[in-house]
């Protein structure tokens, strides 16, 4: 046993400093404030997604969407009910009317090129704007959040509504389709046969891809948000961009231009439906987003950092 005089018993280890001693310093301070920090970045998604969730149109367009879709299944039963060929409509109705899990895909690729945009412009250009407007926006900066943080936080909670829009699409088409339509094994666009979860997966690989599509808008809005303080003009410029750009996709003669707008990958994700996987389709439509949601990004960035915040 060693004596309780001896160094070994009455002193702290010389190699080991104290983290409460000065001599902790940084290091320590640093560990300290980490855990601190992502805590506080948490709490304050937390607070923004709650806000968002509680704006009373947000929720009513997520019910819109899920009604859209559920139409959408409605009206192809109907159709189907005149005759073998759908009553002259487009060729996807026999696809969907065979297997009840393609009306989750129709229902995306009709809401992708405008009902899923318009919400998410909505969210995105309430996000900086409404608070301007509000006269939150100063006494927000002034406690211990950066601009930084506050624009991070804002793009992540538009992107996580966009989400939830997305996921209200695919989980609505896949319940009516399950009521209103045979399901089985998929037929995929290779003319390759899946099992039905293995659809079902497909399904959540494509709701990932359209999600990441609208990222994009949300950082374009974002950056319309902060250049006003009218969130109704930034909801329309921002719905207006996203339509105008798509009609530039539209002009023959600008087809030197439509490999860099970023609607132009948009419905790559008939790529995913085929066996196997064409994932150079996906790579590019997703590296073509990345690069425009950085550049949106930083441009949102640059002015948030340096507006005079006033109201």
């Amino acid at each position: 046993m060693p004596d309780a005089t001896s160094p070994d018993a009455t002193a702290p280890d010389a190699t080991s400093p104290d983290p409460t001693s000065p001599a902790a310093g940084p290091a320590a301070s640093e560990q300290g404030r980490r855990p601190s920090a992502a805590r506080a970045d948490l709490r304050l998604l937390r607070s923004e997604m709650a806000l968002v969730l509680s704006r009373r149109r947000n929720l009513v367009m997520l019910g819109v969407l899920v009604l859209l879709t559920a139409l959408v299944g409605v009206g192809i039963e109907l159709a189907s009910s005149d005759g073998p060929d759908g009553g002259g409509g487009p060729p996807f109705l026999a696809t969907v009317t065979e297997n009840g899990l393609f009306l989750a895909f129709a229902a995306l690729t009709a809401s992708l090129p405008v009902f899923l945009p318009l919400v998410v412009a909505v969210v995105a250009g309430e996000s900086v704007a409404g608070e301007a407007s509000n006269g939150t926006l100063r006494y927000l900066l002034v406690t211990p959040v950066d601009r930084t943080r506050l624009l991070a936080v804002k793009l992540v909670a538009t992107v996580l509504y966009a989400a939830l829009a997305a996921l209200a699409v695919s989980l609505t088409g896949v319940v009516v389709g399950l009521l209103l339509f045979p399901v089985g094994d998929v037929v995929l666009l290779s003319g390759t046969t899946a099992p039905y979860a293995e659809g079902l997966l497909r399904l959540a690989a494509v709701t990932a891809y359209v999600v990441a599509m609208l990222t994009t808008v949300a950082a374009l809005g974002l950056l319309v948000s902060t250049l006003t303080e009218v969130p109704v003009a930034a909801m329309s410029a921002t719905a207006i961009v996203v339509v105008l750009v798509q009609i530039m996709g539209q002009v023959p003669q600008l087809s030197w231009l439509h490999p860099w707008l970023f609607t132009d990958g948009w419905l790559r994700f008939a790529d995913l439906l085929r066996d196997p996987v064409a994932d150079d389709g996906v790579a590019g439509g997703l590296l073509l987003q990345l690069g425009w949601v950085v550049v949106l990004v930083a441009a949102a960035w640059a002015r948030m950092t340096s507006k005079d915040v006033t109201s």
